[in-house]
């Protein structure tokens, strides 16, 4: 019980206990924090074109493009436990084959020393926007949101959506100029 190993152990046993509290701790005090910031988008241009499908059934679906404004000031949302917030842009509407269509449009990463003030105008979207089917053209209820997720020191990955959305509808008829 008194060799050098197993008194190494116990050292070792003993500072991970310590750390594991720590990190505990560290994670209560900033578990109960408000990670949420207003958010204003709006739509510059949305269009809809009607392309191939390159699958087996060469059926057409509909391909939106969506330009977008976005503002919003998340430097509050920052503090010592927070390390990074990922940023995802995300649109959201009704077909008639699916009550209920989440398409991510645009994501961003903000490390604790950047910039987390965000003006940006006339951004073009990073994914397509597919539809599996004709649910784009002339829907009349498209809803785009900005969530993120806190990537914390320790603790849990909140998600969180942005307190402001907007609507908009795309045109009725397909745009088949080149873009």
């Amino acid at each position: 019980m008194n060799t050098v190993l197993s008194r190494a152990n116990a050292i070792f046993a003993f500072s991970l206990s310590v750390l594991a509290g720590l990190t505990f701790l560290c994670f209560l005090s900033t578990a109960f924090n408000e990670y949420r910031a207003d958010v204003s988008v709006s739509t510059a241009k949305a269009l809809v074109k009607n392309v191939p499908d390159f699958s087996a059934s060469r059926k057409k679906n509909d391909l939106g493009f969506v330009t977008f404004d976005l503002n919003a000031d998340l430097t509050h949302l920052f503090n010592w436990n927070v390390k990074q917030l990922f940023l995802y842009l995300t649109a959201e509407y009704a077909t008639e084959n699916n009550v209920i269509n989440q398409v991510v449009l645009w994501d961003k990463i903000i490390k604790r020393s950047e910039n987390a003030t965000l003006d940006y105008k006339k951004i073009n979207t990073k994914y397509y926007f597919y539809d599996d089917g004709n649910g784009l053209r002339g829907n009349k209820n498209v809803t785009l949101y900005l969530s993120w997720n806190i990537i914390p020191n320790a603790g849990s990955l909140p998600n969180i959506n942005g307190d402001g959305s907007h609507v908009f509808t795309f045109p009725e008829e397909y745009t088949t100029s080149r873009l």
